[in-house]
């Protein structure tokens, strides 16, 4: 059995964090990019990121899955908004794009080959075709996008059935708008003050305060 390599020595190497060189994920990046027709493509940490427009979502995921991407990991969304209802506020909130962002993982099963898919969806508008007609495992990852965002997937024959939440429940927790019940009930705590893990200086610090302390009770 050998030893796994140490981080430094993958970094050397130039080895992303799947086991391929940092110059074969970008040449990938780059192919699958002009395969699916992509607007914009990234490989930053050995990811590659694929974003398309909404009307070629559904066309740029079969071409990958024709490619060999033929795993479907998951479907999720980021809320990008201006109005931050829970934790710290956007810094420049008039300079944001408000918009949603849906982005899925399709993989292979044969090698390391994997690439995250993006689309932008107008907050306006939010909507964007289901992917079950490719990928049958992404009903549910759309309902769940769909409960806790709001967005639309036309075409998923489920999309409408909560997973989660009560039928009567009006909202979409995860929007960053969303009010929590239990921060209007006590105020979100903020910074924390954690200690410092014990060294052994301020261990031993600790112990001679204590002996001093001891010694002059005696």
């Amino acid at each position: 059995m050998t030893d796994s390599p140490s981080e430094a020595e993958v970094m050397e190497s130039g080895e992303g964090t799947e086991g391929v060189s940092a110059s074969d994920v970008s040449a990938l990046a780059e192919e699958l990019g002009a395969l699916v027709g992509a607007t914009a493509w990234s490989d930053n940490f050995g990811v590659i990121r694929l974003e398309v427009e909404r009307d070629n979502w559904v066309a740029a995921a079969a071409k990958l899955r024709g490619r060999g991407l033929e795993l479907f990991s998951w479907l999720s969304a980021i809320d990008w908004s201006r109005e931050v209802e829970v934790g710290e506020q956007v810094e420049s909130p008039d300079d944001l794009d408000e918009r949603f962002e849906v982005l899925c993982r399709l993989s292979s099963v044969k090698n390391a080959d994997a690439v995250h898919l993006v689309a932008v969806v107008p907050k306006d508008d939010a909507q964007l075709p289901s992917l079950v007609g490719e990928f049958a495992g992404a009903e549910w990852h759309e309902r769940e996008a769909a409960e806790m965002f709001g967005i639309d997937f036309p075409g998923n024959p489920a999309v409408d059935k909560h997973l989660y939440l009560p039928d009567a429940f009006e909202g979409n927790p995860l929007l960053k708008s969303f009010p929590l019940l239990s921060r209007e009930v006590k105020p979100w705590p903020g910074t924390v003050d954690v200690e410092d893990m014990p060294t052994t200086e301020n261990v031993e610090a600790a112990q001679d305060a204590s002996g001093e302390t001891d010694g002059g009770d005696e």
